[in-house]
């Protein structure tokens, strides 16, 4: 009785484990960024920045200001410069945003899981949205603007 208990306590914490990831989606294929669905020619501001509050990366998540894994801080005020023509730490050569080439953007290799480094982000918690991943592909091939 004693190691089924030592069991389900066991498995409670693992589930507490995953379920605490970086963000939170009850829907990864609902939009959870701005809003609205898939932008022909998004605002960083209003739309991009806003998937990255959303998804508690920016605020409670990885890349908190506290705890910015890679160095990668994506609070507002400070995540455009930590991305744009900024070089990647996991894979140096690649720049972790590139304008207008969604591509080679290391972010879009992270969201998408086509990275040779590292999981997918967000790390331990669903993926991001088709629309948001897609909001994010736009605002790049647009010029990554600062707006």
């Amino acid at each position: 009785m004693a190691g089924l208990k030592r069991v389900a306590a066991g498995m409670v914490m693992a589930m507490a484990i995953i379920i605490s990831g970086c963000g939170s989606d009850s829907n990864p294929t609902s939009g959870g960024g701005g809003g609205g669905g898939v932008k022909t020619d998004p605002s960083f501001a209003s739309d991009i920045q806003a998937i990255f509050n959303n998804r508690g990366c920016s605020n409670v998540g990885c890349h908190a200001a506290s705890t910015a894994s890679a160095g990668l801080i994506l609070a507002s005020g400070q995540s455009y410069a930590n991305l744009v023509n900024v070089n990647s730490t996991n894979e140096p050569p690649k720049k972790r945003v590139v304008p207008s080439d969604a591509a080679n953007s290391y972010l879009v290799n992270k969201i998408e899981g086509t990275q040779t480094v590292g999981g997918r982000m967000p790390l331990n918690a669903a993926p991001l949205s088709d629309t948001d991943i897609q909001n994010i592909k736009n605002w790049i091939n647009q010029g990554a603007k600062n707006n």
